[in-house]
């Protein structure tokens, strides 16, 4: 059977539920060789195979952590050609589409971003996009080398699938360029102890009708209920209400959780563009005439600070 490629995210050896995805994804398509690229591999090994991976292949220098992008490029151009897979997947955040991207180029394939379903038939791999703004659902096929493929976090379960999981050196030569973007500094951003945005399975986003950065508390404490993160629309993040890491929209931040609650957001194609792949969206507001309504699976009319409290108290006491 053909082989994928796919590149594990983690941290420090600890593996993030989108490659997860991407190695259950994956197997419809060929046999998963996970592409491990800095250290702790021996920690994600066992994650890896569990989830399917055949064959992990391992590179680490200091230069993946040193440098920007293109260390990473030159080890999966390397994976690619001592592998020659049938496609190379990708998780679709900031990194991983300039990742993609400039792979594409290196080997003059054809990229698709962005992917929320992969399957295959006898001309190879099929991946599934939601476009403009999600009003449209295509199908499309790379056409020329392989296929280079980004796939939205969320848009699958991950599902272990046990397999060898092989660990085995990969030999990397790294071009001049990889050395062009040095990291100066690194900041750790203050842990909420809440899921991240973009692969949390559930996602609280709060709008205009927020009123104030003080009263995004009720956002946070329906979110914290429901152990779900907490977005935000531009409207409030302009005001200053909430910070930019968590907007959610066209200029912020894609999502696609199972379940997105969003509360006094009028629902304006910006936002939309961000979350309307959603699985199930629920939407408060007081406008009954509001855009948001047009597009959720249930919607209550009301006011965010009567209905959001006597939600989280009842899930609470559900919980209890």
């Amino acid at each position: 059977m053909a082989e994928v490629l796919v590149h594990v995210d983690h941290l420090d050896g600890a593996v993030r539920k989108p490659t997860l995805e991407l190695l259950t994804l994956a197997r419809r398509l060929g046999d998963p060789v996970a592409v491990f690229l800095g250290a702790g591999a021996d920690a994600a090994a066992g994650v890896l195979a569990e989830h399917g991976a055949v064959r992990i292949l391992t590179a680490d220098a200091p230069e993946f952590a040193d440098y920007a992008i293109v260390p990473k490029v030159d080890a999966l151009q390397a994976a690619h050609d001592a592998v020659r897979p049938a496609a190379v997947l990708l998780p679709s955040s900031a990194e991983g589409k300039e990742i993609a991207a400039r792979l594409a180029v290196r080997l003059d394939s054809g990229i698709i971003t962005d992917a929320v379903d992969l399957s295959t038939d006898d001309q190879g791999p099929v991946a599934t996009q939601s476009v403009f703004a999600a009003a449209y659902t295509t199908t499309s096929r790379v056409t020329q080398g392989t296929p280079i493929i980004t796939v939205k976090p969320n848009s699958a379960t991950p599902e272990a699938a046990p397999a060898a999981g092989t660990a085995e050196p990969l030999t990397v030569t790294f071009g001049d360029a990889a050395t062009g973007t040095k990291v100066t500094s690194r900041t750790a951003r203050e842990s909420t102890g809440r899921p991240e945005l973009t692969e949390a399975a559930i996602v609280v986003s709060g709008g205009r009708g927020v009123g104030g950065a003080e009263n995004f508390a009720v956002i946070e404490a329906l979110a914290d209920s429901l152990g779900a993160a907490v977005g935000a629309s531009r409207a409030a993040v302009d005001a200053g209400w909430y910070p930019h890491s968590h907007q959610v929209g066209q200029t912020g931040k894609s999502v696609s959780p199972q379940l997105y609650v969003a509360a006094g957001i009028s629902g304006a194609i910006q936002h939309r563009a961000g979350m309307q792949t959603s699985k199930t969206i629920v939407a408060v507001n007081k406008d009954a005439e509001a855009p948001i309504f047009e597009l959720v699976d249930y919607g209550v009319v009301g006011d965010l600070f009567e209905v959001l409290p006597k939600l989280t108290e009842e899930i609470k006491a559900r919980k209890g």
